[in-house]
């Protein structure tokens, strides 16, 4: 049973400069709602009740966002609007949910993932990337179906162009389960075209075993000097454990860079 999931908000948000200089990426806007939020709405209706955000000190306003009980209650007696008060109630609602850890040096997702090996209580937990915003269709909710019927660990995944394969964990496939999903043979971090065993990319939406975090306590520094998940998903792999490959139905909206943010906006916008 999958009841918690893990989203890592340490990173800088380089790629969104100068706006994350002062604000969060997470808490940026998409068509009127804070990117976050669509993360969270994706849980719950996933079936997930325990949310963890990985957090840095520098990082903060994220957590006040949820916190920020003052400014609502002395808003609502002045104002009486609905609209703010549902807003208010929504949060509550979240927080109630949401834990905070922190991983205040920026060391990879994969030590992001180690921070919350004191929280994760069960076998399998999900852990969904920010970055990555799926919509139309909710991945999360149908990967924990197949989890339920596989009973093993699962990726989201799709095509992507060949000269873009160093932006991803790229893997190669052991075999077929469907027409959407193959279990995995070997997954590479960031591998150059020529390296690249194919152009079939993970996408920021994990279902990982607990015994992950052995992994992750012996982990060596990877590619840009950075702990990589995708280094100790593939130590799992050549170990025997099981991997699918979910290709996932929804459309995938990349988040993190000024360009594809912007296409976000104007995409949901359209929903």
């Amino acid at each position: 049973m999958i009841r918690q999931a893990i989203i890592p908000l340490a990173g800088l948000g380089t790629r969104l400069l100068p706006i994350t200089s002062v604000f969060p990426k997470e808490l940026l806007p998409i068509n009127g709602k804070p990117g976050i939020e669509y993360i969270i709405e994706e849980c719950i209706e996933a079936g997930i009740k325990e949310i963890i955000f990985i957090i840095s000190k520098k990082k903060e306003l994220i957590k006040r966002y949820f916190y920020n009980d003052q400014f609502y209650k002395k808003i609502i007696r002045k104002k009486r609007d609905k609209r703010i008060l549902n807003e208010y109630k929504k949060i509550q609602k979240y927080r109630k949910m949401i834990k905070f850890v922190y991983q205040n040096k920026p060391k990879g997702t994969g030590d992001a993932v180690l921070k919350t090996r004191n929280i994760i209580k069960d076998n399998f937990f999900l852990m969904l990337l920010p970055d990555d915003l799926i919509i139309q269709k909710n991945c999360s909710k149908d990967m924990i179906l197949l989890h339920k019927k596989k009973k093993c660990s699962i990726m989201a995944s799709m095509l992507v162009n060949k000269k873009t394969v160093n932006r991803w964990g790229i893997y190669s496939k052991k075999s077929k389960i469907n027409k959407n999903n193959f279990y995995i043979k070997d997954v590479v971090e960031k591998p150059s075209i020529k390296l690249a065993p194919s152009n079939n990319a993970v996408i920021g939406r994990y279902i990982l075993p607990k015994k992950i975090f052995l992994k992750l306590t012996k982990q060596k520094k990877g590619k840009s000097g950075e702990i990589h998940i995708t280094d100790a998903i593939r130590k799992l792999i050549n170990e025997g454990e099981l991997f699918i490959a979910h290709t996932f139905k929804g459309k995938y909206l990349d988040c993190g860079t000024m360009s594809g943010y912007i296409k976000s906006s104007l995409e949901v916008s359209k929903i």
